[in-house]
C-alpha cells in the first residue's frame, strides 16, 4: 500500500527529478563512503539519487508517514525519526560529514546557525532554501541582501549559489521560488579574534544595520570610545576581516 505523506512544517515536496538528480550531482566527494546527512528526505526524491553514489548515509525525518513510505521504498536506509535540530550532531557520525536536504523553509535559517555551531565536524552543505535565504547566505559586502548569515557562514565556509527553482516543481506549490547553494569548509580553525565575541558583534550591528557601527555596538562598548574608520561605517559595508578587526578593536577596551 502506497502511503502518501502529508505536507506539513513548511516542507514542500521536490517532484522534479531532474533538479533532485542535480542536487545530487553538485555535491562535492572528498572521500570514498563519505559521511553525508540527509535532511528531511520526505518521500526520498533526493534520497533515491543519493544512494548509489555509496555514501554512508543518514536521513532524518520528522513526519511518520514520510518513515512508513521511505522504510517501505528504501529499507536499507539508515532512518531516523528525530527533529534534527534536537539532536546532538557530533553524535550523528565518528567523523567529519556533509548536509544535504530540500530544507523546510521555516527552519532552514536554524539549520545554517547549527551548521555555523559544528563547524568543526561539518565539511560542506548543499540544499535547498527559500531563494532569499540562500541569497543572504551568499551575499557579498555592499549588497542589501548581505547580513549576519552571510558574515558567520562565510567566515568558516565558502558558499556558492548554484541556481535558483521555481515554484511549480513542488507538491504543494510554495509562493516563493527557492535557490540551491553549496558551501564547502575553508582552511581557518579559528579567527582570530574572540570568536564568542564577534558573534555578538555581527549580531549587534545587523540588527541596527541603518545606523553606524558605533551606534549599533554602543551596549557592548560601554562607556569606552573607540575612534577608528570602521566606527563610521554600516555594517554592510564590512567584511568579515573588517568584523574581525572590530572585535579586537572592542576587545582592547573591555
Amino acid at each position: 500500500m502506497k502511503v502518501v505523506p502529508k505536507k506539513h512544517l513548511g516542507q514542500h515536496f521536490l517532484k522534479d527529478v531532474q533538479i533532485c538528480k542535480r542536487i545530487a550531482d553538485a555535491i562535492l566527494i572528498n572521500e570514498p563512503e563519505q559521511n553525508v546527512l540527509e535532511i528531511g528526505p520526505g518521500t526520498g526524491a533526493l534520497t533515491q539519487f543519493l544512494i548509489p553514489k555509496k555514501f554512508s548515509l543518514v536521513a532524518y525525518e520528522v513526519d511518520i508517514e514520510s518513515i512508513e513510505y521511505l522504510s517501505l521504498h528504501y529499507p536499507d536506509l539508515k532512518l531516523k525519526q528525530k527533529d534534527i535540530l534536537s539532536e546532538n550532531w557530533e553524535s550523528v557520525f565518528e567523523d567529519q560529514f556533509t548536509i544535504v536536504g530540500n530544507f523546510p523553509y521555516n527552519i532552514s535559517s536554524q539549520i545554517v546557525f547549527k551548521v555555523f555551531e559544528n563547524r568543526s565536524i561539518i565539511t560542506q552543505l548543499l540544499g535547498m532554501f527559500q531563494k532569499e535565504v540562500a541569497e543572504r547566505i551568499c551575499a557579498q559586502p555592499g549588497t542589501k541582501k548581505y547580513g549576519i548569515l552571510s558574515v558567520l557562514i562565510q567566515a568558516f565556509y565558502k558558499t556558492s549559489y548554484l541556481f535558483t527553482v521555481n515554484e511549480e516543481v513542488f507538491d504543494p506549490p510554495p509562493k516563493v521560488k527557492s535557490g540551491v547553494i553549496r558551501f564547502e569548509r575553508n582552511e581557518i580553525e579559528h579567527l582570530n579574534c574572540d570568536e564568542i565575541l564577534f558573534v555578538k558583534v555581527v549580531k549587534s550591528t545587523f540588527n541596527q544595520r541603518r545606523k553606524m557601527v558605533r551606534n549599533s555596538i554602543k551596549g557592548l562598548c560601554k562607556d569606552h570610545n573607540i575612534s577608528h574608520e570602521l566606527m563610521t561605517k554600516r555594517p554592510e559595508q564590512l567584511s568579515v576581516n573588517d568584523f574581525i578587526q572590530l572585535t579586537n578593536l572592542l576587545e582592547s577596551k573591555i
